[in-house]
């Protein structure tokens, strides 16, 4: 049986179906707790943010080596920024759903493209 997850193009495409899936999840507590007091609208960090991070942490060696720099400041000034409800809740069901629909989209091309490839392989082995 041939394992799928070996093609690093299959891998990519599971790891944004994860992606989409945990997404999903984030912005479904966002609009369960649209009436929720002082609730904080969540997302996550884009897809292309992930695969660009290092899987790993850098270990530090030498008490002299420098440690890592986070840039937290534009999530803070996007928080800050955000529209808050008088009760200091800051979900706005229309970004909400904009990014609901914007998941939906990538699911659907996520699944057209490795349709397309599993196509591309049985051509391939002559199926």
């Amino acid at each position: 049986m041939f394992d799928f997850a070996q093609v690093p193009l299959f891998a990519l495409a599971d790891r944004r179906f994860a992606w989409i899936d945990q997404r999903q999840q984030v912005l479904a507590q966002n609009l369960a707790n649209a009436d929720t007091p002082g609730w904080r609208a969540r997302d996550l960090k884009p897809f292309q943010a992930l695969l660009a991070a290092p899987p790993v942490a850098l270990a530090a060696t030498d008490p002299a080596h420098l440690p890592g720099t986070v840039n937290a400041a534009t999530d803070e000034a996007a928080a800050a920024t955000a529209e808050r409800a008088p009760d200091g809740n800051g979900v706005a069901l229309d970004h909400e759903m904009m990014k609901v629909a914007d998941s939906d989209m990538a699911h659907a091309v996520t699944t057209e493209l490795t349709r397309t490839w599993l196509g591309m392989f049985r051509t391939a082995i002559g199926r």
